[in-house]
């Protein structure tokens, strides 16, 4: 059983959780699409209602994209901000002028802060809780919580997070021409298009782009559930592992898998699974917590695999 788990049971637990985290902040809110079916139609940046029905445009190809920086100041911001409000108006603003960046940058701030902006107060109360109860290695999902409650802090319920909007912001994105938001779609079973031949071809430009937000936006489609469609998505696809031989290489492509990114963070704070190692990133979080021995060296594998499609060396 690896050292720097929080309970016993986080081995089996990370590789459940992966295919899952695309959506978990919503899930911790108690949401669900029947509640959002009930939930008042609400506007996005691009001045669509959350709500509506996708139109047959949506499923239209998106427009040829043209090309974002792994580390822009704007991607960065979402990692170093301190208030994910006051960057989120940035945001909406560069996403009514069209940027499909920013749009796919939106909706992970949404996707982030869902959890809290749906209860601030329950949530911290909760906070407190797992404070009082000092329990072994619970520093870490302490300080995980506190994180999210800051950076989040001036969101509230009547924002309307929800699963509906959030598809929406990237329905609009990936049309705009976001390549992360056209693969978070793929992931979240909701594809611009149909078809085995879209599913290739969407795999391909995620490799030729060299994209660390659209390698993890779609590794959640690689990892087993894509066993149905493994003659589709490639070679590293259809078991857990592959998924996190995605998530590795979007790190070594410039993803933010810092102890104190948003996908350390989440793993904590949405899953439970938090590193008692306040120095380990991702990468080795994963290895302890995720791989089986036997199983280390077909990831790395893997992940050279994917970095030699983006002339990456791993």
């Amino acid at each position: 059983m690896p050292r720097k788990l929080l309970m016993p049971m986080m081995l089996v637990g990370l590789l459940g959780l992966l295919g899952a985290l695309a959506w978990m902040p919503l899930r911790q809110a108690g949401l669900s699409p029947s509640v959002f079916s009930t939930a008042p139609a609400a506007e996005t940046a691009g001045g669509v209602s959350a709500d509506a029905p996708p139109t047959s445009e949506a499923r239209l190809r998106p427009v040829a994209l043209r090309a974002t920086p792994a580390l822009s100041p704007l991607r960065r911001a979402f990692e170093e901000s301190t208030d994910l409000f006051a960057y989120s108006r940035e945001l909406m603003v560069l996403a009514s002028a069209g940027d499909a960046d920013a749009m796919w940058l939106l909706s992970l701030v949404h996707d982030y802060c869902a959890g809290y902006a749906a209860d601030p107060v329950g949530y911290a109360q909760d906070t407190r809780v797992i404070e009082r109860l000092g329990l072994s290695g619970g520093a870490a999902m302490l300080s995980a919580r506190q994180r999210v409650q800051q950076r989040c802090a001036r969101f509230v319920p009547q924002d309307g997070f929800s699963l509906p909007m959030i598809v929406n912001q990237r329905t609009q994105a990936a049309r705009a021409g976001s390549l992360a938001a056209e693969a978070a779609l793929l992931a979240m079973e909701r594809p611009l298009e149909d078809g085995d031949d879209y599913r290739r071809d969407l795999v391909q430009r995620v490799l030729d782009s060299g994209d660390p937000f659209a390698f993890v936006a779609i590794a959640p489609a690689m990892g087993s559930a894509g066993v149905a469609h493994r003659d589709t998505l490639g070679e590293v696809s259809g078991s857990e592992l592959s998924e996190i031989a995605w998530r590795i290489a979007s790190c070594r492509l410039g993803m933010d898998c810092s102890p104190e990114g948003s996908m350390m963070t989440n793993y904590c704070v949405n899953g439970g699974i938090c590193s008692q190692d306040e120095t380990q990133d991702f990468s080795s979080f994963a290895r302890d917590a995720g791989i089986p021995r036997q199983g280390e060296d077909n990831v790395e594998e893997m992940v050279g695999t994917l970095l030699s499609r983006t002339g990456v060396e791993g």
